[in-house]
């Protein structure tokens, strides 16, 4: 057993910034050198391979059963739906307990709901609430744990640190779900919902054995559910803190419009399904890209200077998307859209710095939460539409629409942040 230190103390496995140098450019080595950060990218890569591939298994299994396609699509869509919810009524857990006993109980829980819907016997009417409450618990645990490496990394190392799980989430949708399909290709979903447990089981045992005990956040007693309401008024009340939450929620709604309309942008291309994996690919990939060469190359007074520009400029190549162009151009378009998304190195520490820390688990919890609400309805406002509409123009709308926002978005950071800041 780990002893308790104080919320403020260091890990003696943390690395910190050298005084006066706090703006300093550290490097991803730099964090891969502090041990407990190894330890919550190594839980992080397991739980991501998991969910992953608890997804591919689920929808396969429910399309094998029932042969139903809108069954199979809200096997994905429960993955969005109970992120706001849980993001304000749960996320006081994140600063009420200790940061890493909340991670361990998240995966043991996430672990147990998958055990259930691996159980042959388990009917499938209930693997739909099993992957709901799956996804109940995901906000709450990325909350807590984006709260937990401000402890565990200081400075530079923060924001790296925050830039390599991105990278880590945005690679699984590259690679993942082809991995997934290949392992379905030999064993059956409710065995590959097994090895689905034993990731969450392996990522709870490194956060249990690779981490420090640290002490709750904030000690508050009474409604749980009050409080984490409570809470996200206060957030949103605050005109600095909102306006950096909306830089996070903002770009990303229009984004997955393209991704909601590959089938059929890819079908009128006469592409097959290489071309919409290819075009599914394309801006994941540009995203992986920026974030290691921006986290690479620049310091964090370039990567600031940087934030509002690419963000200001992320959603037009899908405005280009009006000259209906052909797959190559484009899966080039779609990665140009990618390439920009490296602005979110220079928020990530905006946001720890306006956010004070007794309520850092609960902010976090709800930057989370409304990046996956806002996507998911980003999502299925661009199918709707879709339905009536040439997927190639409800690219480029989304494209120009996102744009205008951003601009709103822009102009309200420059604000609230830069005058309070």
């Amino acid at each position: 057993m780990v002893a308790n230190s104080s919320p403020h103390a260091e890990s003696e496995n943390s690395v910190t910034d050298p005084p006066g140098r706090e703006g300093a450019r550290a490097g991803y080595g730099a964090v891969f050198a502090v041990k407990e950060f190894r330890a919550v990218f190594a839980a992080h890569l397991l739980s991501v391979l998991g969910g992953v591939l608890a997804e591919v298994s689920l929808a396969v299994l429910v399309f094998r059963h029932t042969g139903s396609a809108p069954l199979t699509a809200l096997v994905f869509a429960l993955g969005f739906l109970p992120y706001a919810l849980s993001g304000i009524v749960l996320s006081g857990i994140a600063d009420r307990y200790p940061p890493r006993r909340v991670l361990v109980a998240c995966d043991l829980l996430s672990a147990c709901c998958v055990a259930l819907m691996a159980v042959p016997a388990t009917p499938l009417a209930a693997l739909f609430p099993l992957r709901l409450a799956v996804a109940m618990i995901a906000p709450l645990f990325t909350g807590t744990r984006a709260a937990s490496l401000t402890d565990i990394l200081t400075g530079d190392r923060y924001v790296l640190g925050r830039s390599l799980i991105r990278i880590v989430s945005q690679s699984s949708q590259i690679i993942g779900y082809g991995l997934g399909g290949l392992l379905l290709a030999w064993v059956e979903p409710r065995t590959a919902l097994r090895v689905t447990v034993l990731t969450f089981i392996g990522s709870a045992l490194l956060l249990r054995l690779g981490t420090r005990a640290r002490p709750a956040r904030e000690l508050r007693s009474g409604s749980m559910a009050r409080d984490s309401i409570a809470s996200t008024g206060r957030l949103l009340a605050d005109a600095r803190v909102r306006s950096l939450l909306l830089m996070w929620w903002v770009p990303p709604m229009f984004f997955v419009v393209a991704e909601g309309v590959a089938a059929p942008f890819a079908d009128a291309c006469g592409a097959g399904s290489a071309g919409f994996g290819l075009f599914l690919a394309a801006m994941p990939a540009g995203t992986v890209v920026s974030e290691a060469l921006i986290g690479s190359l620049l310091g964090s007074a370039a990567r600031d200077r940087l934030a509002l520009p690419l963000m200001t400029v992320s959603l037009l190549p899908m405005i280009a998307f009006v000259v209906r162009p052909p797959l190559p151009l484009a899966v080039g378009f779609m990665l140009l859209t990618g390439l920009c998304a490296g602005y979110t190195l220079g928020i990530d520490r905006w946001f720890v710095q306006a956010v004070a820390e007794n309520v850092r688990g609960r902010a976090m919890s709800l930057l989370g939460a409304g990046i996956m609400t806002f996507q998911g309805l980003g999502m299925a406002a661009g199918g709707a539409v879709a339905a009536a509409v040439p997927p190639y123009r409800v690219i480029c709308a989304a494209g120009l629409l996102g744009t205008v926002s951003v601009l709103g978005v822009r102009r309200s950071v420059r604000r609230h942040h830069f005058r309070s800041g």
